[in-house]
């Protein structure tokens, strides 16, 4: 059984698994995603997702991209996502696999809180300001539903001192 290449960033990869069967999984770009907070408010973002036709609050992420870092592509989306710059030195929180029984994928994550505006977010995402509570509410009320956020949200507030 070949492997299939559906995309630039995604193929099939078809490995022998048994002696007659296979283990099928998708072999996906990395992520990188940023925690920023203003104050005691963290940047949340919406836009319409489709693949679950539904609006999502999720923090700023993306692709990383060939030839670019995780921290690079972080810097980048911050800036598309929400027209914010980070001032200082963006601060890893941690690097984990999003869905190790079927995907590649990585996803870095990282924290700023010195923030300057420098234009408006990208067409189609509203920016957002809320308290960990309010993040709360969006995950019981399955409007943040990005389960790789929601892990490193809960990271970040558990093992990150000074936030």
């Amino acid at each position: 059984m070949k492997n299939i290449k559906l995309t630039n960033r995604i193929s099939l990869i078809n490995k022998k698994f048994k002696k007659k069967e296979f283990y099928h999984y998708l072999k996906t770009s990395n992520l990188s995603l940023v925690i920023p907070k203003i104050k005691d408010k963290y940047i949340v973002v919406s836009q319409k997702r489709v693949p679950i036709n539904k609006i999502n609050y999720e923090f700023p992420s993306g692709i990383v991209e060939k030839k670019e870092t995780t921290l690079q592509s972080a810097h980048k989306e911050l800036k598309e996502e929400t027209g914010y710059k980070s001032r200082s030195k963006l601060s890893k929180i941690i690097t984990f696999y999003t869905e190790p029984g079927r995907l590649t994928t990585k996803i870095t994550g990282y924290f700023t809180k010195d923030l300057i505006k420098i234009s408006k977010p990208e067409k189609g995402i509203r920016i957002h300001l809320f308290n960990q509570s309010d993040i709360f509410k969006l995950i019981i009320n399955q409007k943040f539903n990005n389960s790789s956020h929601i892990a490193m949200f809960l990271y970040l507030i558990k093992n990150i001192k000074n936030l």
